[in-house]
């Protein structure tokens, strides 16, 4: 636990010195554990809308999180004919509104997602932050609170999933 929160204390000292003047777009394309999902918001066509005003927060999975998902899953959803799939994937990670960790209550609140047919439940406790998706699994935020220009990101570890479970249990 210890050496997490020294991990993060150093991501977020790292962070807070080459964020201020860039977008979500500009700090994600900044840095190569973002380069998966980098790669799939340029291939849904979404880089133009997350470099806008915002306010956003978006919950970006690193590369190990995308290679987690079943073999052949990231190169299928980068294919042109399931662009429309890999917006929904993308925008249940984006909310419209500026929520750092402060601004979520603690316990499980559900929360809407900017692809708005679908909820997650944000949980907030002593062990830090998890968001449920519609599949039954949860994302731990491994590092909170990236400031960006036109919102925040949450670091996570698994891409949260559409899906006809509940989010909140």
């Amino acid at each position: 636990m210890k050496k997490s929160v020294l991990a993060l204390a150093a991501s977020l000292c790292l962070f807070a010195s080459t964020s201020n003047a860039k977008t979500i777009v500009d700090i994600a394309g900044g840095d190569e554990r973002f380069s998966t999902l980098v790669a799939a918001v340029q291939a849904a066509g979404l880089q133009d809308a997350l470099q806008g005003p915002g306010p956003f927060t978006v919950f970006a999975p690193v590369n190990d999180a995308f290679a987690a998902l079943p073999e052949g899953t990231v190169e299928t959803l980068l294919k042109p004919e399931n662009k429309d799939q890999l917006t929904n994937v993308l925008l249940y990670h984006v909310d419209d509104r500026k929520l750092t960790s402060s601004n979520i209550p603690v316990g499980s609140n559900y929360f809407k997602p900017l692809l708005t047919s679908e909820r997650t439940c944000i949980t907030r406790s002593g062990d830090g932050v998890q968001i449920a998706d519609g599949s039954g699994a949860s994302a731990n935020v491994i590092i909170a609170d990236i400031q960006a220009e036109n919102g925040v990101i949450h670091v996570i570890d698994k891409v949260l999933l559409p899906g006809d479970r509940p989010a909140c249990h």
